[in-house]
């Protein structure tokens, strides 16, 4: 008897076999990458709410949200470090001397989750110092010192001063960190470093032609989540999220700021502990002002 033989694919059927994968294959990549979108900024989102609630809870203990620097230029992060579970970092920290001392080096480079966004794929390598993607809002002025938002230079903000409203004043929000570069080749990741005298005259335009012309240029945007200087642990909110212009820093005591991202929105958290998404086309000098400020009487109109 027999054996009957077996049908194999012809060469044309594994082609369309092929062809019909891959299309499938290209039509998921698209759901693919949202999915990731959507799960990174989840994950942000819950950072920024975490930090929220930790400002709330050192409101409880201390009746004053932290300073967003001191004297000593320590962030309000690493005051908040026992509120997130970080307990035993807070402790090999010296406040009474300065953030750079070396008693304080083993807590610098010490990599905290929490203060690191997933929607910034920017490695930070071990070894470096502990990196963050979230800054605190200083206020609408270039100044640190006597700011109008609510951590500025040696601040004690309660929330009875913020006459605004809670849910109407920010308190910090996501941005790209630098990537080291010297070299002008994105806002998003290199800005303009000024001396401190700088700061007397900045105006909102201070530091574009620098930019262009390759002058002044420092990528260490967010390099310590301990460092509460200008860039570091606070920004002012005198530029539009991801602005076309330089971030500018006068010696870290101030300067023009924005927040940025890869997206088409920054993800902020308010006063009230909120998370929210600013969508960035959307949002005006006027309104983002009104964000900024703790005591400004401005309505807050933004679409979120």
């Amino acid at each position: 008897m027999k054996t009957p033989s077996r049908q194999g694919f012809t060469l044309f059927q594994l082609i369309v076999v092929l062809a019909l994968l891959a299309i499938l294959f290209g039509m998921l990549l698209p759901l693919i990458a949202k999915a990731r979108l959507a799960a990174a900024k989840a994950s942000a989102s819950n950072n920024l709410k975490q930090i929220a609630l930790a400002c709330h809870n050192y409101h409880d203990v201390n009746t004053s949200f932290p300073p967003g620097n001191d004297a000593n230029n320590f962030s309000a992060e690493a005051r908040l470090l026992p509120y997130i579970e970080q307990g035993v970092v807070y402790q090999q920290i010296d406040l009474k001397k300065p953030m750079t001392d070396p008693a304080n080096a083993a807590a610098r480079i010490t990599h905290i989750a929490l203060f690191l966004s997933p929607r910034d794929p920017l490695r930070v390598p071990e070894g470096t110092l502990g990196a963050t993607n979230y800054l605190f809002n200083a206020g609408s002025q270039p100044a640190l010192a006597g700011n109008d938002g609510i951590f500025y230079q040696d601040s004690k903000t309660k929330i009875q001063d913020i006459t605004d409203g809670t849910s109407n004043t920010f308190l910090a929000g996501e941005t790209l960190r630098g990537d080291g570069s010297t070299k002008a080749i994105t806002v998003q990741r290199q800005h303009v470093l000024l001396g401190k005298d700088a700061l007397k005259n900045v105006q909102e335009e201070t530091g574009v032609d620098d930019f262009k012309a390759n002058k002044h240029i420092a990528g260490d945007r967010c390099a310590s989540w301990m460092d509460g200087r200008f860039l570091q642990g606070t920004f002012t909110g005198t530029l539009l999220p991801n602005d076309a212009q330089p971030d500018l820093s006068c010696g870290g005591l101030g300067g023009v700021s924005a927040l940025r991202s890869l997206e088409e929105d920054v993800v902020i958290a308010m006063c009230d502990g909120s998370v929210r998404s600013v969508k960035t086309k959307k949002v005006t000098k006027e309104m983002w002002k009104a964000l900024c400020t703790r005591n400004g009487g401005e309505a807050v109109m933004i679409d979120f």
